[in-house]
């Protein structure tokens, strides 16, 4: 999955290997809100890729035991990513998303808002 943001001019895309998802884990910053967790980490200097941006979204058993609830708890975190990272994202950057309890039903406008502020706060912290 890529997408280019005409507005903005930044071209977003997936994370697709687990030990990009561990390295974020291991060495990113996180922040808590009600919906997600948000992981993030400037992109390793090794790592070759033409994107600006990549994401990806985790959910685990654990949280939800039905497939139906965790495939659309990854749409919906797949969507809000997608629209607000090409805009609040920063370059050079991995961000990954992680669903909770409140994810599946929040009302999607507050999940939008959800993420903007979680990246507030975490480009505050750098």
């Amino acid at each position: 999955m890529m997408s280019n943001d005409i507005v903005t001019g930044k071209t977003i895309g997936s994370l697709k290997k687990r030990a990009d998802f561990l390295r974020l884990q291991k060495g990113g910053q996180k922040w808590i809100t009600k919906s997600f967790i948000i992981q993030h980490k400037e992109r390793a200097s090794e790592v070759e890729c033409d994107l600006d941006i990549r994401f990806g979204v985790t959910i685990t058993k654990r949280i939800f035991k039905r497939a139906v609830d965790r495939n659309r708890v990854k749409r919906r975190l797949r969507h809000i990513a997608s629209d607000i990272l090409c805009v609040h994202g920063v370059s050079q950057m991995d961000y990954v998303l992680i669903g909770r309890k409140e994810t599946l039903t929040r009302d999607f406008t507050d999940l939008q808002k959800d993420l903007k502020w979680a990246l507030k706060r975490l480009s505050s912290q750098v």
